[in-house]
C-alpha cells in the first residue's frame, strides 16, 4: 500500500501534459534512483539551470525526498503535500528557478543531542527547497564525483563508512600502528561562504545556479521563534549540504594526497595513518595550519590527537593490537552506547508484556547489528548476546513478584520442586539471579528464540 500511494503521489505531482515546462515530452513508467554520479548526462555550463528543471530530473528528485521523509519546515508542508502542491504549482516554480527568482525560506533549527554529550544542531528546510536541492545535488554531483578522493567515503555513491573501516584496517596492515585523529570543530556550521562559492565556480557557469547555491546558504535559521541570518555554514538536514561539505574537503584531501598521506574520510572524520608518534605530531601540527590558514575552519585541539591504532575509535570501530593481521571490533565507547540503551529497553521498572519489549528491542538490534555485524571478534558479540537474554530473565524474575509465583512459574517451566523452592527462596536481587544455571535452564535460549528475540552472533557478516 505504501508502494503504490508513493508511486498515485508522483503521478499527481507530474501528470502527462504533453510536454513539459522545459521542452522535454513527458513519457511515463521512467526508473528514478538517487543521487549518483556517473549516470548523469554531460550538460553545458550556461544550461546547467534546465538540466535541473528538466522533468525527469524533478520527477527523481521528488521520490527521493518522499522516501526520506522527514519532517516539516517553518511553513508547515509535510512531506505527503508536496505532490499536490508541485501538480498545482510546477509552472511557477521551474519559471522563478530558470529566471533567477527563486527564493528559498528559512531553514527550521533543531537540536539533537548528541551520544557522547552536547547538541548536534540539525537544519530542516521546507519540504519544497528539499527537493529543490536534491534536483541540484543530482545534476552537480557528476561534475566532482570523478575527481573526488579514493580516499574520501562519505556521502558518495556505491561508497559506505564499512569500506572505510576496512582501507584502515588494510594500512594497519602495512604496519601504519598509528592514528591522526583530525576532530574539525562545528565543522557544518564554519563553513566559509566565499570560497565555497568561488571553488563551485570553478566547474559551474551557470550563475542563475552559483545565485541559487548562495541563496540556500544565506536563507537563514528560525530558532526559537527567532529568524537569524546565516553568514557561514552549510545546515545540515538538506540534501545539497553533503555534497557541498565533501567539495569544500575535497582540498584538504587533495593536499593530504600531495604529501603521500594514507588516510581516510567520512565528511569532517578524517583519520591519518603514520609509522610514530613522533610523525604523528609533526603532521597534526601543519595540517592544522593548513586546515586553519587555507581551509578558514577551526581543528577542535581537545579532540585532536595521536594515539596507537588499537586505541583509535574509527566511525564506530576499533582494531585488535596484532600488528600482522589486525581485526575490526567494536570500539568500547560503542559497547558502552549499546549496553546503555538495551538497558533502557528492558528496564524492568517498564509495565509492558515481554513480547512487546522483544519487539521493541528487536528494532534497535535489527539497526546496530546491521552496522556492527562486520565486526571480526564473534566471541564479544556471543557474550552481548548471553547478556542481553540474563537481562530478559531478570525482567521475568522481577515480575513474578512473591515467593510463591516464583516457585509456581519455575514449576511450570519444568524445574523439579527443590530446585524451584531453593531459586525461589534466595534474597538476591534480579541481577543475581539471572545468573543462575537453574533460572538459565527454566528459562532457555530456545525459550527467547520462540519468542522472536534476534541472536546478534547468527548475524556477523564479517
Amino acid at each position: 500500500m505504501g508502494r503504490k500511494r508513493q508511486k498515485n503521489q508522483l503521478e499527481l505531482a507530474f501528470m502527462r501534459r504533453g510536454r513539459g515546462e522545459t521542452g522535454q515530452s513527458i513519457a511515463e513508467g521512467t526508473e528514478l534512483s538517487g543521487v549518483s554520479g556517473g549516470e548523469e548526462s554531460p550538460v553545458t555550463d550556461e544550461k546547467l539551470m534546465e538540466e535541473i528543471c528538466e522533468w525527469r530530473n524533478l520527477r527523481r528528485a521528488l521520490k527521493q525526498v518522499i522516501t526520506n521523509k522527514g519532517a516539516p519546515g517553518v511553513d508547515g508542508m509535510k512531506v505527503t503535500e508536496l505532490p499536490r502542491h508541485l501538480y498545482r504549482n510546477r509552472k511557477r516554480i521551474t519559471e522563478s528557478l530558470l529566471e533567477g527568482r527563486y527564493r528559498p525560506q528559512a531553514v527550521l533549527r533543531k537540536e539533537i543531542p548528541k551520544p557522547n554529550g552536547g547538541v548536534r544542531k540539525l537544519g530542516i528546510p521546507v519540504v519544497l527547497d528539499r527537493m529543490i536541492e536534491q534536483a541540484m545535488a543530482q545534476r552537480i554531483q557528476g561534475r566532482w564525483e570523478r575527481t573526488f578522493s579514493e580516499a574520501s567515503y562519505g556521502f558518495r555513491p556505491g561508497r559506505s563508512q564499512h569500506d572505510a573501516v576496512e582501507q584502515a584496517q588494510e594500512y594497519l596492515r602495512e604496519g601504519n600502528g598509528w592514528v591522526v585523529d583530525l576532530d574539525l570543530e562545528k565543522f557544518f556550521d564554519r563553513v566559509n561562504h566565499d570560497r565555497l562559492t568561488a571553488r563551485l565556480a570553478t566547474r559551474i557557469g551557470d550563475k542563475r545556479v552559483l545565485k541559487l547555491i548562495r541563496a540556500f546558504l544565506s536563507a537563514g535559521i528560525l530558532e526559537n521563534g527567532l529568524e537569524q541570518p546565516s553568514w557561514e555554514g552549510t545546515p545540515q538536514g538538506g540534501p545539497l549540504s553533503p555534497l557541498l561539505s565533501n567539495i569544500v574537503l575535497d582540498e584538504l584531501d587533495e593536499e593530504l594526497e600531495r604529501r603521500g598521506h594514507r588516510f581516510v574520510r567520512y565528511a569532517d572524520d578524517v583519520s591519518i595513518f603514520v609509522c610514530s608518534e613522533r610523525a604523528g605530531q609533526r603532521v597534526l601540527a601543519s595540517i592544522t595550519r593548513f586546515v586553519e590558514k587555507k581551509l578558514k575552519l577551526r581543528v577542535n585541539r581537545d579532540k585532536s590527537g595521536v594515539g596507537r591504532a588499537h586505541r583509535a575509535k574509527i566511525l564506530g570501530f576499533g582494531f585488535t593490537s596484532s600488528r600482522a593481521k589486525p581485526k575490526r571490533r567494536i570500539h568500547k565507547v560503542s559497547l558502552k552506547r549499546f549496553k546503555e540503551r538495551v538497558r533502557e529497553l528492558t528496564n524492568r521498572n517498564q509495565r509492558v508484556s515481554m513480547a512487546r519489549r522483544i519487539e521493541r528491542l528487536n528494532l534497535y538490534l535489527q539497526g546496530w547489528v546491521g552496522y556492527y555485524g562486520r565486526c571480526q571478534t564473534p566471541s564479544v558479540v556471543k557474550a552481548l548476546d548471553s547478556w542481553i537474554r540474563r537481562r530478559l530473565r531478570a525482567v521475568y524474575w522481577a515480575q513474578w513478584k512473591t515467593h510463591r509465583q516464583r516457585l509456581r512459574q519455575l514449576q511450570r517451566l519444568g524445574l523439579t520442586g527443590y530446585q524451584a523452592g531453593w531459586l525461589s527462596g534466595r534474597p538476591w536481587g534480579p541481577s543475581r539471579i539471572s545468573g543462575l544455571k537453574w533460572l538459565g535452564w527454566a528459562l532457555p535460549n530456545l525459550h527467547f528464540d520462540q519468542l522472536g528475540l534476534i541472536r546478534l552472533s547468527s548475524r556477523l557478516k564479517a
